[in-house]
C-alpha cells in the first residue's frame, strides 16, 4: 500500500499495511479517520507524526509523556482493554498530541487530558479522555 504525506508534500510512500495503527472509534473530532501511520523525521527522536491514511490532510505531532515531563497512571476498563486487544501493560505505549497555540507567540501546548494509548502488538489504538484528573508533572533536577 502507498500513502501520501501532505505535510511534507510526499506522495506514494510505500507502507506495510500491517504497520498501521487502527483506532476503532477514531480520534476526538476526527472519528471518520481510523487508520494511521506513526513515523518520525530522520534525526528527530522526540516528535513523531501520526498520519491518517483515510484523510491525507490530517497529521498529528505526538510525543512521549517523558518528553514533556508528564507521568500517567491510567486505568483502562475491560472494554477499553479489549478494544485495543491489550493483554499486558507492557504492550501499551502512551503518546500525547502536541500543537501550536493560535496566539501570536505560537507556544507549543500538549493535550495531556486525552492521551493516545497504542498497543504495540496488535497495532490498535484509542484516545483515552481523562476526566477530573491532573497529570503529574515531573521536574528534573539540573
Amino acid at each position: 500500500m502507498e500513502i501520501d504525506i501532505k505535510r511534507y508534500g510526499i506522495t506514494n510512500v510505500p507502507v506495510d499495511a500491517d504497520s498501521l495503527f487502527t483506532f476503532e472509534k477514531g480520534l476526538a473530532g476526527f472519528e471518520e479517520s481510523k487508520r494511521f501511520k506513526l513515523f518520525h523525521e530522520e534525526g528527530s527522536k522526540s516528535v513523531f507524526w501520526l498520519q491518517s491514511v483515510d484523510d491525507v490532510s490530517l497529521t498529528f505531532p505526538v510525543v512521549s509523556p517523558d518528553a514533556i515531563d508528564v507521568e500517567y497512571q491510567i486505568e483502562l476498563s475491560d472494554e477499553e482493554g479489549a478494544q485495543i486487544g491489550l493483554e499486558s501493560a507492557e504492550d501499551a505505549v502512551i503518546a500525547i498530541i502536541v500543537y501550536r497555540e493560535g496566539t501570536d507567540d505560537g507556544k507549543i501546548a500538549a493535550n495531556t487530558l486525552s492521551p493516545l494509548i497504542l498497543n504495540q502488538k496488535t497495532h490498535k489504538g484509542m484516545q483515552k479522555i481523562l476526566k477530573n484528573v491532573e497529570p503529574k508533572l515531573l521536574y528534573r533536577a539540573n
